[in-house]
């Protein structure tokens, strides 16, 4: 079967002068998941990584490139999920963390084991 991933930039508008950031971001997140497919990685591998690349990308709503709440400060929210093993992990209004979604898996895979 040939691996499939799909990445999207969030939601809401895009402005014109970031829209070209915002593609290229998209475009190497899908790259970089799709890579680690190919070499036979795991869904959630391929998933992680490309959320990572978005999180370290100013472009998107997310780690580094996070939207500050009204007090001025970064509040990020990330959840994974593996549907072969119906698990999730999530976390909320996390501080001080470069990439919520390692830590989002970090719970599904330490806390809520089945």
């Amino acid at each position: 079967m040939k691996p499939v991933i799909v990445v999207h930039g969030g939601a809401g508008r895009i402005f014109k002068e970031r829209e070209d950031g915002s593609r290229s971001g998209v475009i190497k997140a899908a790259l970089k998941g799709y890579g680690i497919l190919k070499q036979g990685g795991t869904a959630l591998d391929a998933v992680e990584e490309a959320v990572v690349l978005m999180e370290d990308d100013p472009h998107f709503n997310a780690g580094y490139g996070s939207v500050l709440n009204e007090k001025g400060e970064v509040e990020m929210d990330a959840i994974i999920m593996d549907g072969k093993k119906l698990a999730s992990g999530a976390v909320s209004a996390v501080k001080c963390i470069s990439n919520p979604i390692k830590l989002a898996r970090l719970v599904m895979e330490k806390v809520c084991q089945r």
